[in-house]
């Protein structure tokens, strides 16, 4: 009975903190429309990719969200455009969030081998819910440690609400180096219900990442020629109350990527922190598709009960158009090519 209370509980400051907070991704670098606007058309390459996450399956209530997104990028324009949708879904709940998002990048080139690009991103988004699972307040017996099955709080019906949604982030980047930073929800929508509800504004996200590649060199494998390299990335994300710090090392050997991270802020224990342990494993083909696994094991008290979390990411590169015209293929960047 206590482990369930516990769990209960847990699930209800899980629900605000959604509430609260943008979903995530363990593999930032595989959703790259997600993480800046900026990265829109980043390969210099047409890119299609989907992401998949699957959080808490342990809880009788777990939390999914999907990701699918097209990008391509101008040499005649220097400029990405881009095209993404996400949807996020609450079971217990029911929350659903689906945004459809146009995005677009500009490159200024600055120097040989250095980029600067700037992006921004427009998206629509609509949310519903089911609130007839709410757990309210005067439900909630610390003492006995039982939830009652009735409340004094009435909650009216209500119409699914859409808002259009701001974003835009900057980039610099050489062929083994990258710094970049975005603002999520710069006109900061309502996340209100209720139209006459002057709260619940969702609150600007702010992200600041970067990493560095190391070359180890060339090999031939299976008739195949790769670029062997270890990546070290991080991402630091902070919005409203809740922050976060996203720290990863991965390794391209062959065809195959490996990589450990880290989720969480020394010396912070409270829940939104959520550490966790993340272990990362994905193919690298030559024909341009990069596919990959990791899981998240939450090394927090309650982390066990959890079960952490699962994501599986496909994306495929190509470079439309002939690979011959204006050498084309020698200006394809690398840094961004295979990075989940």
């Amino acid at each position: 009975m206590e482990k369930r209370f516990i769990i209960g509980l847990f699930c209800i400051f899980a629900f605000l903190q959604v509430s609260a907070q943008d979903f995530h991704f363990s593999q930032f670098y595989a959703s790259p429309l997600n993480l800046n606007p900026a990265l829109t058309g980043s390969t210099e390459l047409s890119r299609v990719g989907v992401n998949y996450r699957k959080q808490w399956p342990g809880l009788n209530y777990d939390f999914n969200a999907y990701s699918a997104y097209f990008d391509h990028y101008s040499f005649d324009l220097n400029s990405g455009f881009g095209f993404m949708v996400n949807s996020f879904q609450e079971s217990n709940m029911q929350i659903n969030t689906t945004d459809v998002s146009l995005l677009y990048s500009y490159n200024l080139q600055v120097a040989d081998t250095w980029n600067f690009k700037f992006g921004g991103q427009a998206a629509w988004v609509r949310r519903s819910a089911q609130l007839d699972n709410l757990v309210f307040g005067d439900q909630v017996d610390l003492f006995n440690r039982t939830i009652n099955q009735t409340t004094i709080d009435q909650i009216p019906e209500f119409e699914p609400n859409g808002y259009l949604d701001l974003s835009f982030g900057a980039l610099v980047n050489n062929e083994y180096f990258w710094l970049g930073g975005s603002a999520h929800h710069v006109n900061r929508p309502s996340l209100s219900f209720f139209p006459d509800n002057e709260a619940g504004f969702l609150p600007m996200k702010w992200s600041f990442h970067g990493g560095v590649n190391f070359p180890l060199g060339s090999r031939n494998y299976f008739g195949s020629k790769f670029d062997n390299q270890v990546s070290i990335l991080a991402n630091y994300k902070n919005q409203n109350p809740f922050q976060q710090l996203d720290l990863g090392v991965q390794m391209l050997f062959g065809n195959v990527i490996g990589g450990l991270g880290f989720r969480g802020i020394p010396g912070v224990r409270d829940l939104p922190n959520q550490d966790s342990i993340i272990f990362l494993f994905g193919i690298n083909l030559s024909n341009g598709m990069v596919i990959g696994y990791s899981y998240d094991f939450m090394i927090s008290k309650i982390g066990f009960q959890t079960q952490g979390a699962h994501e599986v990411s496909f994306r495929y590169q190509f470079l439309m158009g002939d690979p011959k015209s204006r050498n084309q293929r020698s200006r394809v960047l690398k840094c961004f090519n295979f990075m989940m």
